[in-house]
């Protein structure tokens, strides 16, 4: 072996232009020149008078080993007939390619850059062919994940940035990615009617109306489930776009023609709503439907649900339109602090004689979002003193407030933060099951309770039409609620003994033991299910919540039955009596109500059935992002303009393969913004 240490390594000149010299080093010893290859450091003769077709015929093969890319290395004429459209720019493993026929990019391993030109090694697979196919594919998924609008394709900018970052991609028209977004579409829903046809419970659907600026009106009809893996999932269905003559009686049509289309009319657990205003009738039409394949549990009693968020959006707009007078008043007299920098430094001034040392700033709200009402009610009230004198000494300011709408607003300001604090918590929590709702709709009610016996005849009167809306909402809503709050092994029935008390007094047995009756019919009709195997009424997929393998004809499915009703009354211990008489779990540190059934699925089979039903029930399905918003979430002007099934394709798929990319934006985000 050659002495290393006695090795030189030379500057390049000017003279070694060849590409081959980006793979090796050039060093000499003695009065001789090596080249050494810089993959598999073999040295080769580095002499000028060698050439360098040896050092190339060497790269070829030692690069080839290793699966990098060798276009750069071939003459011109050997490089057009191998590899004709080979692109250094772009690497994906074509060897890794997906079954559902996407291609997703992956790492470079290598980048190694010579003036203008770029060779990048590549992963396992090699070839980096160009396709105009894939990266038409690409470009309509890009479109779908982030909502960029159709016609994007034909802005100059993005057809300029294309053609520099790739020459051979051709433009796509408008209509070609629109067919291309529709078999994303139609690929995509497969795989969700794959999932749901084979998920093991049952499942829950959520009704949301939309509009537009145009006033046209949409539904959008989700699932709501618990997995095998006990996660909490949400898969968008439909987007529809419902006729301009279309009425109220419709809507149950439009509920049932996504229950048939997507098979789910024997999985159906609960139908949450986002209206107060739904009628009875639709309700009772798509239960009628429903016990013509499945059997409704316990008369419907869980059936027919309202979204928590919704109802602490009404109650904030019958506070915020009983004090609209009050508060134009208050934003007038902000609009004049603010008018002028002398006004402004006036009114510090005045604040600081006040005593006031707030470091609240001024700001005017934002009708669309009433958290930003509520915020600027609670500023104005901490500037009160210097309000009123400005008031007393300032004959231009006319937008004071009298001293009883000063206590309006403070009462009002009130329930604002109980209801923005419980809005808060409700938006802010990832994993939304059904359990996180019954203490806080127990604290507004036991609130709107207090409030209704106010001796102010304003503040009483909101109160009560407040609490009507609860009311209402609490009768369809409070039996979930508690069952799903006895799920929790922090709470069992304690909870519902506790806040019952504080809000029916008297008659709290009463209604304790209603939900107590509640709980053990639902699991009743659950024990009946698993015990004969019954796959039609009670879940899907070919596994049944008991012995799913049975005959479909086996005629004694009655006896089982009728074993199941006689031995009701032997000394059996339920998993539901088993579940609670045993210690409430600590309330201490983080817990996962998902993986505690999870875990305990083995020692309560039957009870952890309906745990997956109850708990995957949307109690609330307004998003994060909206969780303020006073009105309907509207469909942005880019999308109201398409053809209805393109805009539910791109609807739809944006929500099925968001869960394949952490950094999108929900969808709300992406489709709506507040009226």
């Amino acid at each position: 072996m050659m002495d290393e240490s006695n090795e030189i390594i030379l500057q390049k000149s000017k003279r070694l232009t060849s590409v081959v010299w980006n793979y090796f080093e050039r060093v000499r010893k003695a009065d001789v020149c090596y080249a050494v290859c810089i993959q598999c450091n073999k040295k080769l003769s580095g002499s000028s008078n060698s050439g360098t077709t040896h050092l190339r015929n060497h790269l070829m093969r030692c690069l080839k080993r290793t699966n990098h890319d060798m276009s750069q290395l071939l003459t011109p004429k050997r490089r057009k007939k191998e590899n004709p459209v080979t692109v250094a720019t772009i690497g994906f493993d074509e060897s890794q390619q997906p079954k559902d026929g996407y291609i997703r990019p992956t790492k470079f391993d290598q980048e190694q850059r010579r003036g203008d030109e770029i060779v990048m090694s590549r992963g396992s697979g090699g070839g980096g062919r160009f396709s105009q196919e894939r990266s038409q594919v690409d470009l309509a998924r890009m479109i779908i994940l982030h909502g960029y609008p159709l016609s994007m394709v034909d802005h100059v900018g993005f057809k300029v940035f294309a053609r520099n970052l790739q020459p051979l991609f051709e433009p796509v028209a408008i209509t070609t990615i629109e067919e291309t977004c529709m078999e994303i579409y139609i690929r995509e829903k497969q795989r969700v009617q794959h999932t749901l046809s084979n998920l093991y419970g049952k499942i829950n659907l959520s009704v949301e109306m939309w509009s537009s600026r145009d006033n046209a009106s949409y539904v959008c009809l989700a699932s709501h489930y618990i997995d095998e893996e006990w996660r909490l999932q949400r898969n968008v269905l439909n987007f529809i776009t419902l006729d301009p003559s279309h009425t109220e009686d419709m809507l149950s049509e439009v509920i049932i023609r996504c229950l048939m289309e997507w098979s789910l009319e024997s999985k159906l657990f609960a139908v949450t709503f986002d209206s107060f205003s739904v009628s009875d009738e639709i309700v009772l039409r798509i239960k009628d439907h429903m016990s013509q394949s499945s059997q409704v549990l316990i008369n419907g009693q869980l059936f027919e649900l309202r979204s928590a968020a919704h109802l602490l959006n009404a109650i904030v707009q019958d506070c915020l339109e009983a004090m609209r007078d009050v508060i134009q008043k208050i934003r007038g007299s902000l609009r004049y602090v603010k008018g002028s920098q002398s006004t402004q430094a006036r009114f510090s001034e005045i604040a600081q004689l006040a005593g006031i040392n707030s470091e609240k700033v001024l700001v005017l709200d934002s009708p669309a979002s009433w958290n930003s009402t509520y915020e600027m009610l609670e500023t104005v009230l901490e500037y009160k003193g210097a309000f009123c004198h400005l008031r007393d000494h300032d004959q231009g300011f006319d937008s004071s407030l009298t001293d009883e709408e000063w206590e309006w607003t403070r009462s009002v300001a009130g329930y604002l933060k109980l209801v923005f604090e419980i809005a808060a918590d409700f938006s802010g929590n990832k994993c939304p099951t059904a359990n996180v709702y019954f203490a806080e709709m127990c604290d507004i009610h036991i609130q709107l309770i207090e409030w209704c016996k106010s001796q102010d005849s304003f503040l009483s009167s909101l109160a009560a039409k407040m609490k009507s809306k609860f009311d209402e909402y609490w009768n369809k809503c409070s039996l979930v609620l508690a069952i799903a709050a006895i799920l929790d092994p922090r709470f069992k029935m304690k909870l519902v003994e506790y806040y019952y008390s504080k809000i029916y007094g008297s008659t709290a047995l009463d209604r304790i033991k209603e939900v107590s009756n509640g709980v053990k019919e639902l699991l009743d009709a659950y024990s009946i299910c698993s015990a004969i195997g019954d796959d039609s009424s009670f879940s899907g997929g070919g596994s049944g919540l008991g012995r799913g393998g049975m005959d479909a004809r086996d005629r004694l499915k009655g006896f089982d039955k009728f074993l199941h009703e006689t031995s009701q009354n032997q000394n059996t211990t339920s998993d539901l009596d088993k579940y609670l008489s045993e210690p409430i779990f600590p309330r201490s540190g983080e817990f996962n109500i998902l993986n505690y059934w999870k875990v305990h699925t083995p020692r309560y089979p039957v009870l952890s059935m309906m745990a997956r039903d109850i708990l995957g029930t949307p109690m609330s399905i307004l998003g994060a992002d909206s969780a303020f918003d006073s009105g309907r979430p509207v469909v942005d002007e880019s999308k109201s303009s398409l053809n209805p099934d393109i805009r539910q394709a791109l609807f739809c798929a944006h929500d099925w393969l968001s869960t394949e990319a952490e950094e999108v934006q929900p969808l709300s985000r992406q489709y709506a913004q507040a009226l």
